[in-house]
């Protein structure tokens, strides 16, 4: 099946609204390589599944061959300080390192911590709304969606007011590197990015081993499991992963989500008249336009799907999108319903590499919804979005609205 006049994803009118692609790609073989990307593609959400948690694949081939051995080209040494910083932490590498990391990250990081962050989470959610009353109109991602992860995170990881400015433009260049075949110029700035964070945060983790204080810096410099801790390179790697990770999705759902309930006044209008379906309603909010709209992996074992041969060395791109409007997995998948009760969305990952941010994710995006909702009653919308040119973590530029 040819993907050229499918799968487009530097083509803005793909990125505003890829899902009558993903109709006709889940209409196809259950595995198709794309020709531009050299990715293969797979977007039913039962394989989506299967293969998130199959060990054939993984985030990163390094622990099992080079780049040679597996036949893909050498990375250039410019893109070292990048690698270097996207592999201390957890998401790129696997069992046993990812385990050994998980584990004592997890100390560090349980649901009591995210519990102990409800009162904050409200608080900020709060001022920005009233803020946002202040204005009158506003556009909603700059005023509530990303504030408000950036200064949870922030205040988690014991970044000084001062300079919590820096956190959101360093995520978003790091962030870049994570689409299909990105632009050298993007690849500059996320190294820069990466070199800029990464150096902050190695100072700020110094300075709390000397003055330790009750954040997850100084958490993290602490751990210890069996004799074992966390080396600087991977302290630095998971705080960048918990930065972009935790934040660039919670702004992306939060952007995606009013976007897709302003459009849909009759489930906006369901949810303002009966709250208790905040917690469904995230969840398909989360399902119907995830911001994560594919999830690299490698194949480090030659693994057949749907009669295909899928070789060593192969780059799967699990299509995140396509699986959580697969209408073999969801009833009427195409429709938004802010009520629905089946609802196994992919949008968090499966297996080993599920998102460990999930309950925090989940706590900021209920908080941040049911305080828009109860305390602008009248939001509506000024303009439609525009979209940001990235696939991979597909968001909104702006979304324009008043009280």
């Amino acid at each position: 099946m040819p993907t050229a006049g499918v799968f487009r994803p530097t083509d803005p009118a793909f990125v505003a609204d890829p899902y009558p692609s993903y109709d006709v790609l889940r209409a196809g073989p259950r595995v198709v390589r794309d020709e531009a990307t050299g990715t293969w593609l797979v977007s039913r959400h039962a394989d989506v599944d299967a293969l998130l948690r199959d060990r054939r694949l993984g985030r990163s081939y390094l622990h099992v061959a080079t780049h040679a051995e597996m036949g893909r080209p050498e990375e250039p040494a410019a893109h070292a300080p990048f690698w270097r910083v996207i592999r201390g932490g957890m998401l790129d590498v696997e069992p046993p390192d990812h385990t050994r990391l998980r584990r004592l990250v997890s100390r560090a990081f349980t649901p009591r911590t995210v519990e102990q962050l409800r009162g904050t989470v409200q608080r900020v959610a709060d001022e920005l709304v009233e803020n946002a009353i202040q204005e009158g109109e506003f556009d909603l991602i700059a005023t509530i969606a990303e504030p408000l992860p950036v200064t949870v995170i922030a205040q988690m990881l014991g970044v000084p007011d001062s300079d919590r400015h820096l956190l959101r433009p360093w995520s978003a260049d790091i962030c870049g590197m994570y689409e299909l075949d990105p632009s050298e110029q993007a690849a500059v700035t996320a190294v820069r990015a990466c070199e800029e964070f990464g150096a902050y945060l190695i100072e700020l983790s110094r300075e709390r081993r000397v003055r330790p204080r009750d954040d997850l810096v100084t958490a993290l410099t602490q751990v210890v499991d069996g004799g074992d801790v966390l080396t600087e390179d991977e302290l630095v790697g998971t705080c960048v992963l918990l930065l972009n990770a935790g934040h660039e999705a919670t702004v992306g759902v939060t952007g995606n989500g009013w976007w897709s309930l302003l459009r849909h006044p009759s489930e906006l209008a369901r949810l303002r008249a009966d709250p208790s379906l905040l917690p469904s309603a995230v969840e398909e909010l989360l399902r119907f336009d995830t911001p994560l709209q594919l999830f690299e992996r490698w194949v480090l074992e030659e693994v057949e799907i749907g009669g295909t041969t899928v070789p060593r060395g192969a780059e799967l791109g699990l299509l995140f999108g396509s699986a959580n409007r697969d209408p073999a997995a969801f009833d009427d998948a195409a429709r938004l319903d802010v009520g629905r009760r089946t609802n196994p969305h992919v949008s968090f990952g499966a297996g080993v590499h599920f998102c460990l941010g999930a309950a925090l994710a989940r706590l900021e995006l209920t908080t941040s919804f049911q305080t828009v909702l109860r305390r602008l009653p009248h939001l509506s919308l000024v303009e439609e979005p525009s979209w940001r040119p990235g696939y991979v973590i597909r968001g909104l530029e702006q979304l324009r609205v008043r009280v």
